[in-house]
């Protein structure tokens, strides 16, 4: 079996030779850069990697483009700021040299995310599954604005491994802020909105609250000290905020359905 490795990628320039360097035992690594202006392609192409430029549309779209251009049906998935740790390592070589027909169609992977320079392993971020490792001709992935995953063709067979995804998305508290207001919060707003889902002043006043509570408390956040209270405060404001833009969306709708009657 041969598998092709495909990491997407929009200025990465910090981050892209860790991630192509994990997946180095790959036949083929594909970076889908999405119009970087620093020197993520050219990182890219030195460490060996095919890079393809496209103009970014969301990241499920995105991802399917990467596999859709991949040379291999089998295709493991990496973002930029992920690596491949050593024990998920040697299950992948162990599969890439298994007999094809002994396969899952799809394999899904924990993943485990770093913050405050510390894994966390509570607060609903672990094991955090993903299924990143599939052959192309059963599954793809599903168009969703956030939080995207691979789905599969019907009757497929999906396994799970157990070395982990290692995970460094978040560089420091500001900028797990600046990524709620500017991409989670809003994103998962609009997804809400899209999809018929409504919102009101009362889950807008509760919803911050109720996340923190689930986090830190039912969750277990608290276990991960002070990395785990700050997650679950983040997880408050998340959730007030993408009620609050929802909100917003619904009174605009609104508004312009006035309109339109009136005129």
């Amino acid at each position: 079996m041969k598998i092709s490795a495909v990491i997407i990628a929009f200025n990465e320039e910090n981050k892209i030779a860790e991630a192509i360097e994990s997946v180095a035992w790959a036949d083929e690594i594909l970076v889908v850069d999405s119009e970087s202006t620093d020197i993520t392609r050219t990182i890219a192409e030195r460490l060996g990697a095919k890079v393809l430029v496209n103009k970014w549309h969301g990241f499920s779209k995105q991802k399917q483009f990467a596999a859709d251009r991949a040379a291999h049906d089998w295709i493991f998935s990496l973002d930029a700021d992920e690596r491949v740790s050593d024990e998920l390592k040697a299950e992948l070589l162990r599969l890439k040299n298994a007999i094809e027909s002994d396969l899952a169609d799809g394999y899904r992977i924990p993943r485990l995310s770093f913050y405050m320079n510390r894994p966390i392993r509570h607060g609903g971020w672990y094991p955090d599954w993903q299924l990143r490792f599939f052959n192309r001709r059963k599954g793809k992935w599903k168009d969703v604005l956030i939080h995207e995953s691979i789905e599969m063709a019907e009757n497929s067979r999906v396994e799970k491994l157990k070395g982990d995804i290692l995970h460094f998305s978040v560089e420091d508290v500001s900028h797990h802020h600046q990524m709620i207001g500017t991409r989670y919060a809003p994103l998962a707003a609009r997804q809400m909105f899209e999809r018929g889902r409504r919102t009101s002043a009362a889950k807008i006043f509760t919803a911050g609250a109720t996340a923190f509570l689930q986090t830190y408390v039912l969750k277990g956040g608290f276990l991960d000290g002070l990395a785990g209270f700050a997650i679950a405060r983040f997880a408050a404001h998340h959730a007030f905020l993408k009620h609050l833009l929802l909100w917003e969306m619904q009174q605009a709708s609104r508004e312009s359905r006035e309109a339109s009657r009136e005129s």
